[in-house]
């Protein structure tokens, strides 16, 4: 007898996705694993066992829902990554605001900044990489906190 999945338990874990800003997200229960990623990559749900593989036309039903959601939402806020003074990330990593464990911000709401100035560090692969200012200016936004993961084009903060 062939086995049915759940295409609300998809579509609210697309919903997870845009509410949480994740790239993708993974879900095993029993013998059931389900994955939704916004990148290229398609839906895929398989179950252990001899087991089966969603059909080729799964990943169709399941897309709109993430891409239907950030829609609706944009009404309600701005998107940060819009705005012409946002300084994307330029790798995948982790975000720190300041040089160290306890020190000050490198740059706070509200500060003037240099162009060239460190914003920011990324570390990837164990490798600290120091974000400049691309431009001169007053920083309106700080939209990482210290420690965050970030992903490639992620607005980091604002500079007006």
């Amino acid at each position: 007898m062939p086995q049915t999945f759940d295409y609300e338990l998809i579509r609210q874990l697309a919903n997870i996705l845009d509410e949480t800003n994740l790239t993708e997200i993974e879900v095993e229960q029993e013998k059931l694993k389900i994955r939704v990623a916004r990148t290229a990559a398609p839906v895929t749900i398989t179950q252990g066992g001899g087991g089966w593989a969603a059909p080729s036309a799964m990943p169709a039903m399941a897309a709109p829902a993430p891409v239907a959601a950030p829609a609706a939402e944009a009404p309600k806020a701005a998107d940060p990554a819009a705005n012409p003074g946002a300084v994307p990330s330029p790798m995948v990593g982790t975000a720190y605001v300041a040089p160290e464990p306890g020190a000050r911000s490198f740059v706070e709401v509200g500060d003037m900044v240099k162009e060239g100035q460190t914003v920011m560090i990324i570390e990837a692969m164990k490798h600290l990489n120091h974000i400049p200012a691309p431009r001169a200016g007053r920083v309106t936004a700080v939209l990482v906190e210290n420690g965050q993961p970030v992903e490639f084009g992620e607005p980091l903060l604002i500079i007006e």
